[in-house]
């Protein structure tokens, strides 16, 4: 059956055109459904997590321009309809602007009476991941099957749905984030095939150039950057990941003057290198910078007047964000480790309520909850792992550009945590990692469903393997959904779902 399908999609061009944008397009509409169905089902400002903070700091700073001080009480008064009891004062805070204008923005369109106005940009820009992912993995694969594959697998998954339904940056980060890839990679598809065409034209006879060309017009890569200022303007994580894809250009435009025959290739790659970087850093730091007008343009920020001007002033205040930030080494019930993260021990629950309930026959005396776990789905997730260190594998073995851009997302979203093994941190934080994981997972499953010059029976074989892990991964996440969406559950039902001790 699903050789005739594709068969048919393959040879009728309606079909194909139709399948081009419908998959992809039901895919994202399932995304959205999941991510703003009951959005604020959980009045409550997540206190355990920093939605407390991220939420009262926006709405201050629509107002303000900074982040303004709150009274001890005020959470109860912004959810009782009265947030205007913010201060003047500024408030200290570790994280850059964006994020914050990200989230107000939802409150300055929806107002902040409900959850729908503070969590509506995370959940839009949550359904907008998706998306780009699945453009991300149509260049990689060429296949727009796998393309929503790797889409569905993102969509359903309970991290990237329960991160997009509360108002955190980091989903906002991963958006960025995957921007910036999505960017890269329409660089190097224009980039590659015009040093390849400049090379060969220089030939003088059988001698090789000494010199490649410096590319100065790459468009994709000036875009590359404002994304990545963007994302170091949500967290400064996004800091790390401008680092690495730069570090990968260089080495990509190193091996392809390498592959154009360019004599003194590694040279050369450090002549683009200086080009690249031009393109690439200087746009993502006047984003970045762009992003704290509102402190800059007002009187009333914190350590605002610090220094005898304004930029000096703000270099101050990233001083002591930083000072700060090094120092989160406190205990937190829900901290986990970086070297945790892949074996999934302890995902963070967000929020929870256990009494006072009655719904749906529901209630407190029968044991009943609402629940936000960030936990992803586990099949997805212990898959992905594994489908990472294959893919690692395969880059050892065939040497394919393609793992080696999923594996360098892998790598500056990951690695990093890894030195900081003595800091507070949490297994949410891995929304970032998760769609590179997907991405190799999906190739992954593109190798079981077997080649298209492979025997018949190995391809129904490989596609019914790969049928049947949708199947039950899909079947999981309807399990999961109640706990990661807040939905009224028995007691009972949520405790289904402590599989490892860590879980609950």
């Amino acid at each position: 059956m699903y050789d005739r399908f594709a068969a048919r999609v393959t040879t009728d061009p309606r079909a194909q055109r139709l399948y081009r944008w419908l998959g992809p397009a039901l895919v994202v509409v399932l995304a959205g459904v999941l991510r703003l169905w009951n959005l604020a089902a959980a009045h409550d400002l997540m206190n355990q997590f920093d939605e407390t903070y991220y939420v009262k700091d926006a709405w201050s700073m629509l107002h303000l321009g900074y982040e303004g001080s709150w009274p001890s009480d005020g959470n109860a008064s912004f959810l009782s309809g009265d947030p205007n009891v913010f201060t003047a004062n500024p408030a200290f805070v570790v994280h850059p602007p964006l994020g914050k204008w990200i989230i107000g923005l939802g409150m300055l369109v929806f107002g902040p009476d409900s959850g729908w106005g503070w969590r509506i940009t995370t959940a839009l820009l949550g359904t907008a991941s998706v998306l780009v992912l699945m453009l991300i993995a149509k260049r990689l694969t060429r296949s727009t099957t796998f393309a929503v594959v790797a889409g569905l697998l993102m969509a359903v998954d309970g991290l990237a749905i329960s991160m997009s339904r509360v108002a955190l940056l980091d989903t906002s980060l991963t958006f960025f984030v995957l921007l910036a890839f999505l960017l890269v990679l329409r660089d190097r598809e224009r980039t590659m095939a015009r040093i390849a065409t400049t090379v060969a034209a220089r030939y003088d006879g059988d001698s090789p150039p000494s010199w490649g060309p410096i590319l100065w017009n790459r468009p994709w890569i000036i875009a590359a950057g404002a994304a990545l200022g963007a994302a170091s303007a949500v967290k400064w994580s996004g800091a790390w990941v401008l680092a690495g894809l730069g570090v990968y250009l260089v080495v990509t435009d190193a091996l392809a003057r390498r592959r154009a025959g360019v004599l003194l290739w590694p040279t050369d790659a450090v002549r683009q290198g200086l080009a690249t970087f031009v393109l690439l850093v200087p746009v993502a730091l006047v984003v970045y910078l762009a992003s704290w007008t509102g402190w800059l343009v007002t009187d009333g920020g914190y350590d605002r007047h610090a220094g005898s001007s304004a930029l000096e002033s703000l270099w101050l205040y990233h001083e002591a964000m930083y000072r700060s930030s090094a120092g989160i080494t406190g205990g937190h019930a829900y901290a986990s480790p970086a070297w945790q993260w892949p074996l999934l021990m302890r995902p963070t629950g967000v929020y929870w309520h256990l009494d006072g309930l009655s719904v749906n026959g529901c209630d407190a005396a029968n044991g009943c909850a609402q629940v936000i776990s960030t936990i992803p789905n586990p099949l997805i997730w212990y898959a992905g792992v594994a489908a990472v260190l294959y893919l690692a594998y395969r880059f050892f073995v065939v040497r394919d550009w393609r793992y080696a851009l999923v594996l360098t997302g892998v790598a500056v979203t990951y690695v990093p945590w890894l030195f900081l093994p003595t800091r507070t941190v949490f297994q949410f934080y891995t929304v970032l990692i998760l769609p590179f994981m997907l991405l190799a997972l999906t190739f992954a499953l593109r190798d079981i469903a077997g080649p298209p010059d492979a025997p018949s029976y190995r391809r129904l074989t490989g596609q019914r393997l790969v049928l049947v892990f949708l199947g039950v991964a899909l079947a999981l996440s309807v399990f999961w959904y109640p706990v990661i969406s807040a939905m009224t559950v028995t007691y009972d039902f949520w405790h289904l779902h402590a599989w490892m001790t860590g879980w609950i």
